[in-house]
C-alpha cells in the first residue's frame, strides 16, 4: 500500500527518502548525549587534503568493544562493553553503557582510518579532489545511401 502526503508540512511523493533523512537527523539530535564527541577540521598540509576528525570519548572501552561501520552514507560507531569480570565499586563514575552514534556522510565522503589512543577515538574522514575527466562522446547518424 503507498502512501500518500499532502504539502501540509511534509514532502509529497517521491522525496520520502529526503523525509526519512530529516526523521534520522531529528532523532540524532535528541539523544542522550554520550558519548561526548567533537567533529574538527584538519587543514590541507603538504600531500594530505583537508580533513575532517571525529573524536569519541569512550573511556573504560578496548578496542574490541568498539565498532566503525560505513553503509552507504551512513558512518555508525557503536560500543558494547564486556563485563567479564565482576566488580565491586565503591562509586561508579564512568558510565559503560552501550552507546551507537550515527553520521550522514555528504557524497564522496570516505572513511580513511580509526584509531583509539587514551581513552579517546578518533575517525578520519577525507573527501578525495575530483579529477575532470572529458570524455568525447561519439554521434551515431544513419548512413545515407549513395
Amino acid at each position: 500500500m503507498s502512501r500518500f502526503t499532502s504539502f501540509n508540512g511534509q514532502f509529497p511523493l517521491g522525496f520520502e527518502d529526503i523525509e526519512a533523512l530529516l526523521e534520522q537527523v531529528s532523532a540524532r539530535s535528541a539523544s542522550n548525549g554520550y558519548p561526548p564527541y567533537n567533529i574538527e577540521r584538519v587543514p590541507a598540509r603538504k600531500g594530505q587534503e583537508e580533513r575532517l576528525r571525529i573524536v569519541l570519548a569512550v573511556a573504560g572501552f578496548s578496542a574490541d568493544d568498539l565498532d566503525v561501520t560505513v553503509e552507504q552514507s551512513r558512518l555508525t560507531i557503536s560500543g558494547r562493553q564486556s563485563e567479564a569480570t565482576r566488580r565491586d565499586y565503591l562509586h561508579r563514575g564512568i558510565a559503560s553503557r552501550q552507546f551507537q552514534r550515527s553520521f550522514m556522510l555528504a557524497d564522496g565522503m570516505e572513511v580513511s582510518g580509526a584509531a583509539l589512543d587514551n581513552g579517546l577515538l578518533t575517525v578520519t574522514l577525507t573527501k578525495p579532489e575530483e579529477t575532470t575527466a572529458v570524455r568525447r562522446i561519439k554521434i551515431d547518424a544513419p548512413r545515407t545511401a549513395t
